[in-house]
């Protein structure tokens, strides 16, 4: 019998793919040897890479999400009119033979070519500018954490049990005593004296904790530690600071944003780690074009910054329904059938920051009483457990703000939402 061919059909006639690389790119325009070029990395290298996919009539590129090396390309291509596909390197590992970066290129040319491509998410400008003061802010927060840890460490050698009569070492009492310390103030009842008023320990209470050896080097690592601390925080406070200059710049160019106002909430508690934002209740109520997120219970300000700055107003449009969002959120299961049995539909593996966010307001709603998600999250954690609560309700959460934010409707809690 002879040989059969299989024809397929050309999605995207006029294609290219790039495999990127930290030192070079290699494009491919067919699958001819003469058909791939490879290019450097510097900008006048990129701009000549565009200014001869357009010699090769090509129209539209996929390329891998290496790193962080795409970033300057995908600009550039963007840039010179070109359609740009950026494509999880997941998708294209499935070369033939040796890998090299010519077969890759080809690869991923021959994929593209085909149709057989889908791109990635990726966040309109302004959100992406955002994202990039938030997540700079994140990064200062976690130093700032583990700073606090080194300085736990510190007291427990110094034998300040400070952590046992305060709740928070870095609140007000405990940075208050921890600063006196680093100025050479080792008397116990004189470093009582800061305790807040709030604070449920007593003075004697407090000074019986602060009897310390008083050793000359942990003295000094607890000091370079509270030093760092008041730096990262002073850090953190610039980074509040452009936020809110940022947001406030884009909401001056949509007077009719301006216009919309929503009313108090000064039921919701605001975290000390919280982006210091005024009045965030009503800037988030203009960002969002009249959506108060606020109103659902559990849902931080933390949680809010973190929706405008990962996905931003018009980037739930790009997700055809609740379910294409909570699945590319990897909060919904993924089945895996063979032989007609469900052989598993365990959530898949990786998270983004918005799945952590919606995660951690999950958490703390099961902490709620009598409300609508709580009930929710107790009646899974019942069935299944609280990591399985966390879980569901994180996507139930996902699914009542698309339905929000895409349909324009208020969060009513009796009212059911399409899954």
């Amino acid at each position: 019998m002879g040989r059969k061919k299989l024809s397929m059909e050309i999605i995207n006639p006029n294609a290219a793919g790039i495999d990127v690389g930290s030192r070079s790119h290699y494009v491919a325009v067919g699958q001819l040897p003469g058909d791939v070029k490879e290019f450097g990395v510097y900008a006048e290298e990129l701009s000549a890479l565009g200014v001869w996919l357009k010699s090769k009539e090509v129209t539209t590129v996929a390329m891998e999400s290496t790193g962080d090396y795409w970033q300057n390309l995908f600009s550039e291509l963007v840039k010179q009119g070109l359609e740009v596909v950026l494509v999880n390197g997941k998708f294209t590992k499935n070369a033939k033979g040796k890998k090299t970066d010519v077969k890759d290129c080809r690869w991923i040319q021959q994929l593209h070519t085909l149709g057989l491509l889908s791109g990635s998410f990726l966040p309109d400008e302004t959100t992406e500018k955002l994202r990039t003061y938030c997540r700079q802010r994140g990064n200062w927060v976690d130093q700032a954490a583990s700073t606090t840890h080194k300085m736990q460490k510190f007291l427990k050698f110094l034998n300040f049990r400070l952590d046992v009569v305060v709740k928070d070492v870095c609140g007000l009492t405990g940075l208050a005593i921890i600063g006196d310390i680093c100025k050479g103030n080792l008397d116990p009842e004189k470093l009582a004296k800061h305790r807040h008023y709030n604070c449920r320990k007593s003075e004697e209470e407090i000074a019986k904790a602060l009897h310390g050896n008083n050793r000359e080097d942990f003295l000094f690592g607890l000091k370079q530690e509270y030093e760092t601390y008041l730096f990262l925080q002073k850090k953190i406070e610039e980074c509040d600071k452009q936020m809110e200059k940022f947001i406030n710049a884009e909401l001056k160019k949509y007077p009719g944003k301006r216009a919309l106002k929503t009313t108090e909430k000064p039921y919701k508690r605001i975290n000390k780690n919280a982006p210091k934002i005024k009045n965030l209740n009503q800037i988030a109520y203009q960002y969002f074009e009249g959506v108060d997120l606020f109103t659902i219970e559990g849902l931080s300000h933390a949680t809010v910054v973190s929706i405008m700055s990962e996905i931003g107003p018009e980037g739930f449009k790009k997700f055809e329904s609740a379910k294409h969002f909570t699945s590319w959120l990897r909060l919904a299961p993924n089945n895996k059938i063979s032989g007609g049995k469900i052989l598993s539909h365990r959530i898949p593996k990786g998270s983004n920051r918005l799945k952590i966010a919606f995660r951690q307001a999950a958490n703390s709603i099961g902490n709620l009483k009598d409300t609508h998600l709580s009930n929710f999250f107790k009646r899974v954690a019942y069935r299944k457990g609280r990591t399985a609560a966390v879980s569901a309700t994180a996507r139930k959460l996902a699914v009542i703000v698309w339905n929000m934010m895409v349909k324009k409707v208020p969060y009513l809690p009796p009212t059911e939402y399409l899954f």
